[in-house]
């Protein structure tokens, strides 16, 4: 059984979740490229343009950068910090004048923060090899992108759209159409995006500079008198409310939804474009969603948690595209700064995630992957029962399954090799036992089976009914097992309604009945 149709989400939101991964590769703040739609739109009124290319604005001002993480792998090596590059190809230097490209070539290549020397030697190397990967760098980001947008059902018009997303008025763009040639929804979306950014940062005034500056070469000018002429109203409360409702509420086809089998495909296929970031990571979360559902299933999870374990799984290393690729194709050991940054990405995914509440739940869950039993782990330090049963799964199946992938700073462990390295980890109290016992049980190594407890109860369960049937008080429970008093109770009432007792004596009785007042 895969997923029921219980979570409907909004085409819109799916998309928009993917601009906020595009912001954070781009080097700005969530909700830009939604910022940047809205004003899209609000000229396309002023144009009076039919809905149908309203629809096309919409979709492909979401999407018309998605693609520039898929060879950050490239742009690293080459430039440094592919996401401070991206910011300033962007929005600092109009790159298609040939002044501003010699001065961002000369600030990036090499990496700016690398040694001189490696950045000379990078540099004769930029002259063969380099060059050639980044002169293809618009054509493998819009390839990528027309893909998901194929996959996300958007249709021919906006796929034609996001192709021309790198195109300027003046000819020098990615393909070389120029001025009326190229669609209207991608240079109203092209003027859109960068002005959005200069007026966040400067204001309105700055804004209309740069559009004037670029009229005629990457702009088209009658757009830019346009925008020109009203620009204070076209900002007009991007700031005083939430960009993201006002953007879900402009939804061309409000109608448009997915649920079930469609929004586990969707998810999977936004978490699989994400990995194109770097090639250490392809094909490792439908891996690790696979693992875990595996595994689930023998730990105890029922069908519900399971389907939000899937989603969760799916998406769970989204967060990653705001970190550089500087840092995660690094071969050497990361400084203190950069575990900094990599202990981020959980938290960035739960904050995309969050802004759709049908979403929400899942981001949540997500975002749990990296949190440890024993408190040690991120991004927020949880322990216990504070982590959910269905995260300590899926940290499990994403410990195991990193292991047996290579990674920048190592090569692939031995099946074998890491399930012994889980093993330490569960040894350390970092890792649940039972749910490390489920998942390399999934992945096909012999583990000793979990005892199936009466009535359905779980370890904890019983372990919290013992001590209970021993005359503890909640407080006292909390203590030994190192969990709240809360989470006592709430144990409590479980174990009473799954073994039909309302009181700690007749709890007593079942747990003799069934010899659960000593270890197995």
């Amino acid at each position: 059984m895969r997923s029921p149709p219980e979570t409907r989400v909004r085409r819109a939101e799916l998309v928009a979740l993917l601009s906020l991964g595009t912001d954070l590769g781009l080097g700005q703040p969530m909700e830009h490229m939604i910022r940047a739609c809205l004003v899209s739109l609000r000229l396309a009124r002023r144009l009076e343009l039919p809905e149908s290319e309203r629809r096309v604005i919409y979709y492909a001002g979401l999407l018309a950068w998605v693609g520039c993480h898929t060879d950050a792998y490239e742009q690293a090596r080459w430039l440094g910090d592919d996401i401070a590059a991206k910011r300033d190809a962007h929005y600092a230097f109009d790159v298609g004048r040939p002044r501003d490209s010699s001065r961002f070539m000369l600030k990036h290549l090499g990496g700016a923060a690398r040694p001189l020397l490696e950045r000379v030697k990078t540099g004769l190397a930029f002259l063969g090899e380099g060059r050639r990967a980044l002169s293809s760098l618009a054509e493998n980001h819009y390839l990528a992108t027309d893909e998901l947008a194929e996959r996300l059902g958007l249709g021919d018009d906006v796929r034609a759209s996001l192709r021309q997303s790198f195109e300027r008025w003046d000819g020098k763009g990615a393909f070389g159409i120029k001025r009326d040639e190229i669609l209207i929804s991608s240079r109203l979306i092209n003027l859109a995006d960068v002005v959005e950014v200069f007026r966040r940062v400067a204001g309105v005034d700055a804004a209309v500079a740069v559009a004037r500056e670029r009229s005629g070469t990457h702009f088209d000018p009658a757009l830019v008198e346009l925008f020109c002429d009203d620009a204070h109203a076209l900002f007009a409360e991007l700031d005083d409310a939430q960009s993201w409702e006002a953007l879900i509420a402009a939804e061309p086809s409000l109608s448009a939804a997915v649920s079930g089998d469609a929004l586990d495909d969707a998810l999977g296929a936004i978490g699989a474009f994400a990995e194109l970031k770097s090639p250490w990571t392809l094909g490792h979360a439908r891996a690790v969603a696979e693992l875990a559902v595996a595994a689930a299933r023998t730990y105890g999870l029922s069908e519900s948690e399971i389907v939000l374990l899937r989603r969760a799984a799916y998406i769970h290393d989204l967060g990653a595209l705001g970190i550089s690729n500087a840092i995660w194709d690094k071969r050497e050991p990361l400084t203190r700064a950069e575990i900094e940054r990599v202990r981020l990405h959980p938290y960035l995914g739960e904050r995309m995630l969050a802004f759709s509440p049908g979403l929400a739940p899942i981001g949540a869950l997500a975002a749990q992957h990296h949190e440890r039993m024993d408190g040690s782990g991120y991004p927020k330090g949880l322990a216990g029962d504070a982590i959910a049963p269905a995260a300590r799964v899926l940290a499990a199946a994403d410990v195991y399954h990193a292991m047996i992938e290579p990674r920048p700073q190592r090569a692939a462990k031995t099946p074998d090799q890491a399930a012994a390295a889980l093993s330490v980890e569960v040894s350390a109290g970092r890792i649940e036992g039972a749910a490390a016992a489920a998942v390399l049980r999934a992945a096909g190594h012999r583990v000793a089976r979990r005892r199936d407890w009466p009535a359905g109860l779980t370890s904890r369960e019983v372990e919290v009914l013992r001590l209970v049937a021993r005359g503890l008080a909640a407080k006292e429970v909390a203590a030994q097992l190192e969990i709240s008093a809360k989470t006592v109770a709430n144990h409590v009432e479980h174990i009473y309604a799954k073994i039909g007792a309302n009181n700690r004596a007749m709890a007593s009785v079942f747990a003799m009945k069934h010899g659960l007042m000593s270890d197995p």
